[in-house]
């Protein structure tokens, strides 16, 4: 009588080609799961050195910004959450509504409505954009269209801060109304002239004026929300249970063949 693949014992347990690609899916999402923790702790040494950064320099004294000679190579890191002193003069034609939803407030307004930004331009050359602070949504028409705002030389002290990311959710710019939706220098150039030049790649979180004013500054959020340890042991908790149920599974086929 002659053996066929179906009585041939040998034959048996041997996975066929649906099992071995079960089993480098497995493998596949084992080895997912683990570069997505090493990512999260990554992220994670990151984001402590950002909360000690914050530690560090938000208690500085003001500092000036370095003469425009030297910023070539300006580094935007360097300076985030450092406390600045910058001198110029407002160009409010240019300023720009920033919508937001304002939580948690250090002044009395809250809630929708809009940061007031406008590019100071610097007594010693170029161009910082500074956050004049919050308005709420009914208040913010007449800080449109050049509205508002101090005239002549201001002095300014505020907390630096790098620019805010943009992804596949941002909505897009509204130049008619000059409206945006993060503070992005990139996005936030476009509202100056073509040939404007020398604008730094960060902007200045004003701090807080008198009581009641509009704008309101003083609303840098200093709390880093920080989970990226817990994100790290979820993955790298899936990245041992997956080759444990690989090996369940193999053993209970070896045990159940067909």
């Amino acid at each position: 009588m002659s053996n066929s693949p179906q009585s041939d014992p040998s034959l048996q347990n041997k996975p066929g080609s649906a099992s071995w690609g079960f089993i480098l899916f497995m493998l596949a999402l084992t080895m997912l799961f683990v570069f997505l923790g090493n990512w999260q702790m990554n992220r994670l040494q990151q984001k402590e050195a950002m909360i000690s950064a914050v530690a560090e320099r938000i208690n500085l004294a003001p500092a000036p910004l370095p003469p425009i000679a030297e910023w070539v190579g300006f580094d935007p890191e360097v300076y985030n959450f450092r406390p600045l002193r910058v001198s110029g003069r407002f160009d409010h034609e240019k300023t720009v509504r920033v919508f937001t939803a304002l939580e948690d407030a250090n002044g009395r307004f809250s809630g929708p409505g809009y940061w007031i930004v406008a590019p100071l331009m610097l007594e010693g050359g170029g161009v910082l954009f500074v956050n004049r602070g919050f308005v709420p949504e009914g208040q913010a028409a007449r800080f449109a269209d050049g509205g508002a705002g101090p005239r002549g030389k201001v002095d300014i002290t505020g907390v630096a801060r790098v620019s805010e990311m943009v992804n596949s959710f941002t909505p897009g710019t509204d130049f008619e109304n000059r409206i945006e939706w993060v503070r992005n220098i990139e996005r936030l150039k476009l509202f100056l002239d073509p040939d404007t030049r020398n604008v730094l790649p960060i902007y200045l979180n004003a701090d807080a004026g008198e009581a009641g004013a509009l704008p309101q500054g003083g609303e840098t959020k200093l709390t880093i929300i920080n989970r990226h340890l817990e994100y790290a042991l979820t993955w790298y908790s899936l990245a041992v249970l997956t080759p444990i149920l690989l090996l369940f599974w193999w053993w209970r086929n070896r045990k159940n063949p067909g």
